[in-house]
């Protein structure tokens, strides 16, 4: 990862802020080691319904509630949603494991997907890294077991599970809970979390004094003496920032379904690009043209380069 000039001064400060930069990708759930419990989907609607009648965490006058959580040694953000896509839809497209790759690579950082098969099950290889064109022999690597908890006509949960990543961090998840709504909509909870330890927190550190600093979350922890909103920053602003971005992936990739061929991953990077513009204070990185032409390069370096062996 570069550090701006001032600051990339030693070796220790480089190394670090790279580190930091996978750490912001990884992508896990609940605290205990075990699968998640299913639990019932009349449980999912009473909460978005509490959300919405409360106004938590609501984006910009959307049906989309954010908010996270942080403690000792873990970062959990999550998403609910409203999303106009039919429930089929969403359990066809989810309950793929080759699918959700198409949902990862949208990600900025996310240079690398594939899934495949072992003697466990499926399981999606990734590698992520910086928000800019990269090789993949910088990349970090993380292994996600995929399990689809519950399919049925009423409910789906489906969760990516990575034991462990660099710096310590632990436990990576990234599940997606939907249920049918009215109308043809569906709704949809995606929960994105990491443990973590003390060589990920110092990581974490010079992320935030550096290529971090300035940013903030979406949830509003106060206000100015002028009444403006004060936002969340430090480790819960970056975990905010990188769960809509996977939300905002799934929603694009539900989205560009019905475009013919090639044109359905055109459409899900100008769908990504143009919702996490929407939110550009928190969510700009790179330009549109940038963007989409290094993910059509990683596209199509992951159909033909094979992922390294577990190791």
């Amino acid at each position: 990862m570069l550090l701006i000039q001032r600051l990339a001064r030693t070796k220790a400060a480089l190394t670090s802020c790279r580190w930091s930069a996978a750490l912001l990708l990884a992508s896990t759930l609940v605290a205990h080691p075990a699968w998640a419990l299913t639990p019932s989907p009349d449980a999912l609607r009473t909460q978005f319904n509490t959300l919405r009648e409360k106004g938590t965490g609501q984006l910009a006058g959307r049906s989309i509630y954010l908010r996270s959580t942080e403690s000792a040694d873990r970062m959990q953000g999550e998403v609910h949603a409203l999303i106009d896509e039919p429930f089929d839809r969403v359990r066809q497209e989810l309950t793929q494991a080759d699918r959700w790759c198409d949902v990862l690579i949208l990600h900025l950082n996310v240079k690398y997907c594939r899934s495949m098969r072992n003697a466990a099950g499926e399981e999606l290889v990734s590698g992520v890294g910086r928000k800019f064109d990269q090789p993949l022999s910088e990349v970090y690597w993380v292994r996600f077991g995929f399990k689809v908890a519950a399919d049925r006509s009423d409910h789906l949960l489906v969760e990516l599970r990575a034991p462990s990543g660099p710096l310590a961090t632990r436990d990576y998840r990234i599940v997606v809970e939907a249920v049918p709504h009215a109308g043809g909509q569906s709704l949809v909870r995606m929960t994105y979390s990491y443990g973590f330890g003390t060589a990920a927190r110092w990581a974490m550190k010079t992320y935030l004094a550096t290529l971090g600093r300035g940013k903030s979350g979406f949830s509003v922890v106060g206000r100015s003496d002028d009444g403006q909103p004060i936002r969340v920053d430090g480790v819960r602003g970056v975990v905010e920032r990188n769960t809509l971005r996977y939300y905002l992936a799934l929603q694009s990739h539900l989205q560009s379904h019905d475009a013919p061929g090639t044109a359905q991953l055109q459409q899900s990077l100008e769908g990504w690009f143009n919702a996490t513009e929407r939110y550009a204070e928190q969510l700009h990185e790179i330009e549109r043209a940038d963007y989409v032409a290094m993910k059509l390069k990683e596209v199509q370096r992951q159909e033909t380069v094979a992922p390294p062996p577990p190791g």
